[in-house]
């Protein structure tokens, strides 16, 4: 029996092991893949109070290591169900814990194109407030056409000397406030109607093609087309939205006592680094003052 199981070794689900392992809980983290979650392809992180820039990687490392100093069990098992007492199904075992913290994040959606994996970080991302500062005064495209990619859009144009916006529609889905003042920015210039069919560029992206032939030529790309949570095997236990994400309550509980979801995977206006620090350590807090009382 273990005092905590956390579900994802992210930055939420690592801070939570670190807080939880401090107050001498026993403590068992399960990772279907590889520790770190999104953040470890981030190039540089230059937006985390205390640092002033720090690969995605070495964070996610230095955080891992933290938590392996406080001798953290930590199994890579594929978890296949959470049952409402606490067990843990996974493709390898069973495990029993008096409180759950569901970490598991989501993933972006991708194009699915040839050398998008090979380029994220080097011309390709998935988060302009985390990348944006390094394309000052220079070009860059956003893909999409949802509030995500219209903000990006914004912020973008405050750095960038232009930015394209490319959708595969006429229409947007995103709000028509944000939509207005994308289009009264002098910089950022409308694609309609185009898809992306190739990126092209070695050891950094140099240009892209459109499905009409034309080419363009960008420093960055922020594919701003959603995310994709993986919450169904949780739907007994939490209530999902309409996207998959997981609905909370006093900021990180579930509905079932005793489970708990934090970071990317849970429904919150905003997701980033910090968000996912704080969330981990809310929920480890709340987790151990209940088994104490």
């Amino acid at each position: 029996m273990y005092d905590l199981i956390i579900i994802g070794a992210g930055p939420s689900g690592l801070t939570s092991a670190l807080y939880a392992l401090r107050a001498n809980k026993k403590v068992l983290i399960l990772e279907e893949n590889i520790y770190g979650g999104q953040i470890v392809n981030a190039a540089n992180i230059e937006n985390y109070p205390g640092i002033l820039s720090i690969s995605g990687y070495e964070f996610a490392t230095n955080l891992y290591e933290q938590v392996k100093s406080l001798k953290a069990e930590i199994k890579y098992e594929k978890v296949l169900k959470v049952e409402e007492d606490k067990h843990v199904i996974t493709n390898k075992n069973t495990y029993q814990a008096k409180a759950i913290i569901i970490a598991t994040g989501s993933k972006n959606r991708k194009l699915n194109i040839p050398k998008e994996e090979k380029l994220i970080g080097k011309g390709v991302s998935y988060c302009a407030t985390c990348d944006g500062n390094f394309y000052k005064d220079k070009i860059v495209a956003v893909v999409g056409g949802g509030n995500t990619a219209l903000e990006d859009c914004l912020y973008l144009s405050n750095l960038a000397s232009k930015v394209y916006l490319i959708h595969r529609r006429e229409t947007f889905k995103g709000d028509r406030k944000y939509l207005e003042e994308v289009k009264s920015k002098k910089n950022i210039e409308l694609v309609l109607n185009q898809t992306i069919i190739s990126l092209n560029g070695n050891n950094k992206l140099e240009s892209i093609t459109l499905n009409n032939n034309e080419v363009l030529a960008i420093d960055g790309l922020f594919i701003a087309i959603g995310q994709e949570p993986h919450n169904d095997i949780f739907s007994n236990i939490v209530d999902l939205d309409d996207n998959g994400y997981i609905k909370t309550y006093n900021d990180v509980e579930t509905k079932t006592k005793g489970i708990y979801a934090v970071g990317d995977t849970r429904v919150k206006s905003l997701r980033q680094l910090t968000t996912a620090i704080s969330d981990g350590s809310l929920a480890a807090t709340l987790a151990i003052k209940e088994m104490e009382n």
